[in-house]
């Protein structure tokens, strides 16, 4: 649906952020509506496979096995999980919002009718923040476990200081 969107009466404008007001004014044909409905569902889907994957540590885990002993990799996948279930309902909320505005006649970012642009591109570096780290995490993760099996040991060394290094990459990308 994203990619459809670029195809629908000359594609979405507003940029890759969809700032107000050109994607709500400025963009009368539905490409934009397309936009936002694809990025839903791709949300909806990250926000569920991220449920998915924190419950799967927390309950599936071995009974012996506690969450000091589990790799960098889980551990930096978990983090990641916990930082899309924070940040990505907030885009989906000022999609939701651009959405209203466009569609049925809402002010939420609407100067004209009193809303305030801005508020958008607060709401979406809300979520735009933390998912560069959502993005590096994992690398994070697989390099540690590459490193782990190209030197044939058993733990990493200084894998309990890597771990909280993650998790305060992870609060420090929240805020």
């Amino acid at each position: 649906v994203v990619y459809e969107s670029f195809f629908v009466g000359g594609g979405a404008g507003g940029s890759w952020t969809l700032y107000p007001p050109l994607s709500v004014e400025g963009q009368p044909e539905m490409a934009v509506d397309c936009m936002v409905l694809g990025l839903h569902t791709v949300g909806i889907g990250s926000l569920l496979g991220a449920i998915n994957f924190m419950a799967t540590v927390q309950n599936m885990r071995a009974t012996a096995v506690t969450m000091d002993q589990v790799s960098m990799f889980v551990w930096t996948m978990y983090l990641t999980s916990f930082l899309l279930v924070l940040s990505v309902p907030v885009l989906a909320g000022s999609l939701l919002f651009l959405l209203f505005d466009r569609n049925f006649n809402t002010s939420f970012y609407d100067t004209k009718k009193g809303g305030n642009p801005l508020l958008y591109q607060h709401l979406f570096w809300f979520f735009g923040h933390p998912e560069v780290y959502v993005i590096i995490l994992p690398a994070f993760g697989i390099i540690s476990e590459a490193v782990l099996f190209l030197t044939d040991k058993d733990r990493l060394f200084g894998q309990i200081s890597m771990t909280f290094a993650s998790i305060w990459i992870a609060v420090l990308g929240t805020s």
